[in-house]
């Protein structure tokens, strides 16, 4: 299948989208021995791609699924003495993160060495869901529940309408089942605080077609052959069409 080039050059570990065009530019790329531009497709299975003279070799799709624990980072922030999520995984190169997670909530993250792939898992704009199992203060009404299913403002726009249910209660507080189609920046945590019911905890259990399962804290696992399977159908899919801003 046709690709951009710079999207080929970043799957064969070559640095990110912006690096690889700047290999393009400086002349250090050839496809079936012609120099390469900017803007170009190749098919890597039947195109001849060299950088430096050497051919480029697309390593088969894998990746972990990773319980992040709380206090872990989802990006290296380097002299913060905090972990990242790359310290917890075997160190395979390019590793590219599918779902992070601020410090304070924890559950699945997946790291995988599709860097295209894995923008298309990320972006809210091709609404994969994901699935949350969340702690608040309090017992959240009917109406309550309501308000989070529709959507409520924040920075002026709608949130897309997300599956919320009661699992149990445990003492003054509420255990929720959240489904999202959207990742906006620590999104339930400001619903819930909107909403009167603030988050105590916060454990991702699915994203897409890989669940959490029985791992637990800093554990990790490989990705199926089937879960690669799957995310590789997904990315596939189209965008679904830009809502227009309202507020």
């Amino acid at each position: 299948m046709r690709e951009r080039l710079q999207k080929i050059l970043a799957r064969a570990g070559l640095g990110s989208r912006r690096e690889c065009e700047a290999l393009i530019r400086q002349g250090r790329v050839t496809v079936n021995g012609a120099p390469a531009h900017l803007g170009m497709s190749a098919d890597p299975e039947r195109d001849e791609i060299r950088v430096d003279g050497r051919r480029i070799r697309i390593p088969p799709l894998m990746g972990f699924a990773l319980y992040k624990p709380r206090g872990v980072l989802s990006d290296p922030m380097p002299g913060s003495g905090k972990p990242s999520v790359y310290d917890l995984v075997p160190p395979v190169k390019p590793l590219y993160v599918v779902g992070r997670l601020d410090a304070r909530s924890e559950g699945l993250v997946l790291l995988i060495n599709d860097g295209d792939l894995a923008h298309r898992l990320t972006h809210p704009r091709y609404e994969h869901p994901k699935v949350y199992q969340v702690l608040v203060e309090g017992r959240p009404d009917s109406e309550t529940l309501a308000q989070w299913r529709r959507g409520i403002f924040l920075e002026g726009q709608r949130t897309r309408p997300a599956k919320v249910q009661i699992i149990r209660y445990e003492g003054d507080q509420t255990w929720l089942l959240v489904e999202m189609r959207e990742g906006k920046k620590r999104q339930i945590r400001r619903i819930a605080a909107r909403l009167g019911h603030p988050v105590r905890r916060l454990i991702r259990i699915r994203i897409g077609p890989v669940a959490l399962g029985r791992l637990k804290p800093g554990q990790w696992r490989p990705l199926t052959s089937q879960e690669l399977r799957q995310l590789q159908a997904l990315k596939q899919r189209g965008p679904k069409a830009p809502r227009p801003r309202t507020g």
